[in-house]
């Protein structure tokens, strides 16, 4: 019988991932069958009274993937095509991510099967109680701390906090992160993620000697992420020429004002006239660009249009926006991938910092937050770029799965789980 079939619980695009690194890093058999399978994996239903009477039933999901660097971690999105083996690849990329910043969390991740746009607020707060109900006992500040994710937000984690508290009898902030402020949330959380992109992107640009005064900038998905990570290249000097959703997109190659863009879609997802040159999101990826930040959905860039790609630089801020088939065809075109368990780890890493502020009952100012997080994802990067350099790696991707996969595997030795 084919292996892979045989056991279900083997996460079939994570042994792919882990391919690369074998290969490199020649992996024993009992490292490979550890990261290969998810430690531990939900799948519940979620009955929930529809504003009309009718009960629809919804499917959930949370998958702790790895836990030997402490309590799992990571966010619970809100969409009509997740699936457990996406969230399965998700939770196994957060465990290399927290790995890779050195953070004492291990990965999960978590979705419910639902298109929010369809559900009333009081339907999606029933739908986001039940999903606690059912996972509680799999949950909490010292077992597995979930987050926002796409399509869910502040808002829902307060019910999160609020139901899981109410069952376990006590005020229990440290369950979830990225919550509003005044229920325990931590300065500096909304734009941490765009924000520690920046920095890594700046960091890369000082590496090589260029001047961010001359690249150019693409960014598919103007969400909170590609929306914040916009305007702060835009006030650090960076010319972002175009910005796209899943509605469309502009292009002005003489770069788009940005903050006047951000004031006038206040109230709207639809781009303004007189920013640029409406594009399809398609055609963003492909423009002669010196930075391309792809800050949308996974599997953006594919075998199909990665040879056309014009990009000498891409900073994945979405989880897995790159497929393995085209990640070879940029790196043979000399594309260099700044991979998203670096690029992206700015949220996970305030996330922490919002919880040990939980743990503490104390609270820092944005300024302290925004240091703080400087100084850890710089210090992931250097540490990749040096063993890069170490061990004459071909790419960012496999120096990053390299020490996060050491990182873990050190973990497990020292717990005893291996040999």
């Amino acid at each position: 019988m084919d292996h892979k079939k045989e056991d279900k619980n083997i996460c079939i695009n994570c042994e792919e991932r882990l391919t690369d690194i074998h290969n490199l890093h020649n992996l024993t058999k009992e490292e490979q069958e550890l990261l290969n399978r998810p430690k531990r994996v939900l799948t519940v239903s979620i009955p929930v009274r529809m504003d009309d009477g009718e009960v629809k039933v919804f499917n959930g999901y949370r998958v702790q993937y790895n836990n030997a660097l402490g309590p799992t971690k990571g966010g619970i999105r809100y969409h009509e095509d997740v699936d457990l083996e996406e969230v399965k690849v998700l939770a196994f990329l957060m465990s290399l991510k927290t790995a890779l910043a050195g953070i004492p969390f291990g990965g999960a991740k978590g979705g419910i099967e639902v298109n929010p746009d369809e559900l009333s607020k009081g339907e999606l707060e029933r739908l986001t109680r039940g999903f606690v109900k059912e996972i509680y006992k799999f949950i909490g500040p010292h077992l597995d701390i979930p987050a926002p994710d796409v399509n869910t937000n502040a808002q829902i984690m307060a019910w999160f906090v609020d139901e899981y508290s109410d069952i376990v009898g006590e005020f229990t902030p440290g369950v979830v992160t990225g919550k509003p402020l005044i229920l325990g949330g931590s300065e500096g959380r909304e734009l941490a993620t765009s924000l520690g992109g920046a920095f890594v992107l700046k960091r890369f640009v000082e590496n090589f000697g260029d001047k961010k005064e001359n690249l150019s900038v693409a960014i598919q998905g103007f969400g909170n992420v590609g929306m914040n990570i916009a305007k702060i290249l835009d006030d650090w000097g960076y010319k972002v020429v175009a910005v796209s959703n899943s509605r469309g997109g502009i292009f002005d190659q003489n770069g788009i004002n940005i903050k006047d863009l951000i004031e006038k879609m206040a109230d709207t997802r639809d781009f303004p006239s007189g920013f640029g040159k409406e594009i399809s999101n398609d055609d963003l990826l492909l423009l002669d660009v010196d930075v391309l930040i792809p800050a949308a959905l996974s599997n953006q860039i594919t075998k199909d249009n990665a040879d056309e790609i014009k990009a000498k630089i891409i900073l994945e801020m979405a989880n897995a926006p790159i497929t393995k088939e085209a990640d070879q065809i940029l790196e043979k075109n000399n594309v260099e991938v700044i991979p998203d368990i670096l690029a992206n780890a700015g949220g996970v890493i305030v996330s922490y910092l919002e919880w040990v502020q939980n743990s503490e009952n104390y609270y820092w100012k944005e300024k302290e937050v925004n240091e703080k997080l400087k100084e850890i994802i710089e210090s992931a990067f250097d540490k990749v770029m040096n063993l890069r350099k170490e061990k004459d790696l071909n790419n960012i991707r496999n120096a990053s799965y390299i020490l996060a996969v050491n990182r873990i595997l050190e973990a497990e030795r020292l717990r005893g789980t291996l040999g």
